[in-house]
């Protein structure tokens, strides 16, 4: 990741953008922080990033407002991690990415990995960000989410591996 002297080197949004968020780490620390890990071990667990990995994009990722640390145990101390508001903003990116992982990166027998429901009508979203039956756009606050069994199962495989360590 570039620092913040290098991003100013640059008018481009899309090269600013990527300094904050630009690595697999980060978007994969973002993926869990929507799924609502706010742990340091959970967010290790399904990330598979090492602890000084997790640690150091943890703190960028702070440093650059994306998320804050808020304490949830005072003895022993300890810190779970949430969306700030810039953070929440990025959603958007993390749902184009979804899609077009869905899309482009599986086979189709494979099924979707993660179901959307709008909330206020009922159906399933699909990987749209319209709602196919009322039409309104939807954001993540909108949505109710369920894991397919083959991801729900992948999800707890990762965990009983980490705990089993």
């Amino acid at each position: 990741m570039a620092s913040q002297a290098e991003a100013m080197n640059t008018v481009c949004p899309v090269s600013r953008s990527l300094d904050v968020t630009g690595d697999r780490w980060s978007i994969l620390i973002l993926r869990e922080l929507y799924m609502g890990a706010t742990r340091f071990e959970e967010i290790q667990i399904q990330t598979a990033a090492t602890p000084q990995m997790l640690t150091t994009r943890l703190k960028s990722l702070e440093s650059d407002g994306m998320i804050e640390r808020r304490p949830y145990s005072e003895k022993p101390l300890r810190h779970g991690y949430h969306l700030t508001e810039k953070g929440r903003a990025f959603y958007p990116v993390i749902h184009a990415l979804r899609a077009w992982g869905e899309t482009w990166c599986k086979s189709k027998d494979e099924g979707i990995a993660v179901n959307f429901v709008h909330r206020a009508c009922g159906h399933d979203v699909g990987v749209s960000n319209v709602c196919p039956v009322c039409k309104v756009p939807v954001e993540r606050k909108d949505l109710d989410s369920s894991l397919s069994d083959k991801y729900a199962h992948e999800r707890a495989e990762r965990r009983a591996a980490f705990k089993a360590k």
